[in-house]
């Protein structure tokens, strides 16, 4: 990424490159563009393009996207070259350009989308709209958990989609709210995501379609930033936002088992804004529902998600990562609160690795907060320090803070689970445990 004072908004845009290029316009009121390209309903990657408060012509359009994305196109066509005359022409030789996505999963296998809301009426009423016109063969219900009942914010939302079933949730916490939605759901799959995103309609069929192998018992999707108007949600971008690239992978007990030092790197995998759940993961033993003392509301700041893959993949399923199936995020937009996710984010990935360590005994987890953790910080300082980084040493400074709040927020959190209790499903039938990879 060019080195640029980001100060000003960014604007985001898509296009497909499976279709005629047209001008990018309405951009008097940004120097910077942020693309995200898509073949036909695939998604490839993402430009940046300078553009000055100019409109974008076709031609450039075509020339940054055929370099910036060269490696991404050439795996599909070896013989594309990065400067190609016409980029239609790369497009037209990769199979399946015009193509819809299918799924080979049978139209039998229910789905149930556990939605967690905390007082954002606004943002929870768009993301139901979107749910409510995802195009699916298979029956779709939705569950909207209200994490704040007492606010009374959330009820006429939810009463204007007719068949969206909600829950109450008093116990406040990401990790309550979600085990809430999973107990109540039906699905053989369940989804889980959250208020502040929208998606496309053809997310759900995307997400599934994975299961239809076995041994998969989870897969996340792509989490896209919404807008870049602020400094502060380009910052969280230059953090390392909630996205996690645009190359598939499949990830086993193997992969989690790979390096005797080095602990897998589980906070990689996506996250549960948006991921699916074979519905039996959650009555396996091994794996049970998420752990209540991580996430956010709690004073561990995050970590559910990451724990919760993690003892997934333990118990002997696979992961997959679907960078097609995406979400739009709307992220944090002032400082303050991009400053207390950060640290709350810090936290939380120390509490996750010493629950690997005192719960499942995983000694990985004291190279990474002893060794890795340091060395990376030292790195990333020195890096802002030579103008290599756009990201703030203040920002790295409430990082290590966080680190350092880590053990303590832990402890609280604990007490507070213990006080307020778990979440468990009435009954317990059926482990659904695959064969190890």
């Amino acid at each position: 990424m060019k080195k640029a004072s980001h100060n000003a908004p960014v604007a985001v845009r898509t296009v497909d490159i499976s279709r005629t290029l047209i001008p990018i316009d309405n951009l008097s009121a940004y120097r910077s563009c942020r693309v995200y390209v898509f073949d036909g309903t695939r998604l490839l990657g993402m430009v940046e393009i300078e553009n000055m408060r100019q409109t974008i012509s076709p031609a450039r359009l075509r020339d940054v996207i055929a370099e910036q994305l060269y490696w991404q196109l050439g795996k599909r066509w070896m013989g594309a070259h990065p400067y190609e005359p016409e980029l239609s022409l790369i497009a037209g030789r990769i199979p399946g350009t015009a193509a819809e996505a299918s799924s080979g999963l049978p139209a039998s296998v229910s789905v149930s989308i556990a939605l967690a809301t905390f007082d954002r009426p606004q943002q929870l009423r768009e993301c139901l709209k979107a749910l409510c016109a995802q195009e699916s063969p298979r029956r779709v219900e939705v569950v909207v958990v209200d994490n704040h009942p007492s606010s009374g914010l959330t009820p006429p939302v939810v009463k204007d989609f007719p068949g969206v079933v909600l829950v109450s949730e008093q116990r406040q916490g990401l990790a309550y709210a979600r085990n809430a939605g999973f107990v109540r759901s039906s699905g053989d799959i369940i989804i889980a995501t959250d208020d502040d995103v929208i998606m496309p309609p053809d997310w759900v069929e995307k997400l599934v379609a994975p299961f239809e192998r076995s041994d998969v018992g989870v897969v996340t999707g792509n989490v896209l930033p919404r807008e870049l108007e602020t400094e502060s949600q380009y910052l969280f971008e230059a953090y390392g936002g909630l996205g996690r690239g645009f190359e598939g992978k499949k990830v086993g007990p193997s992969w989690l088992r790979r390096s005797r030092r080095r602990a897998a790197p589980t906070w990689k995998l996506g996250a549960t804004a948006n991921a699916a759940f074979r519905a039996a993961v959650f009555r396996n033993p091994e794996i049970g529902l998420m752990d209540e003392a991580l996430g956010p509301g709690m004073p561990s700041g995050v970590g559910e998600d990451t724990y919760l893959f993690y003892k997934i993949i333990k118990a002997g399923y696979s992961l997959v990562y679907q960078p097609d199936a995406y979400v739009w995020h709307t992220h944090r937009r002032d400082p303050a609160a991009l400053r207390k996710q950060i640290y709350d984010y810090s936290k939380g990935h120390v509490s996750y690795h010493l629950t690997t360590l005192l719960r499942d005994r995983d000694r990985r987890a004291l190279f990474r907060l002893m060794v890795e953790l340091p060395r990376d910080y030292l790195r990333r300082i020195y890096r802002r320090l030579r103008g290599r980084s756009e990201y703030p040493v203040s920002l790295i400074l409430l990082e290590i803070r966080g680190n350092l709040a880590g053990p303590w927020s832990l402890w609280k959190s604990r007490r507070r689970v213990a006080r307020e209790g778990r979440s468990e499903f009435p009954t317990a039938t059926g482990t659904g445990i695959p064969s190890a990879e």
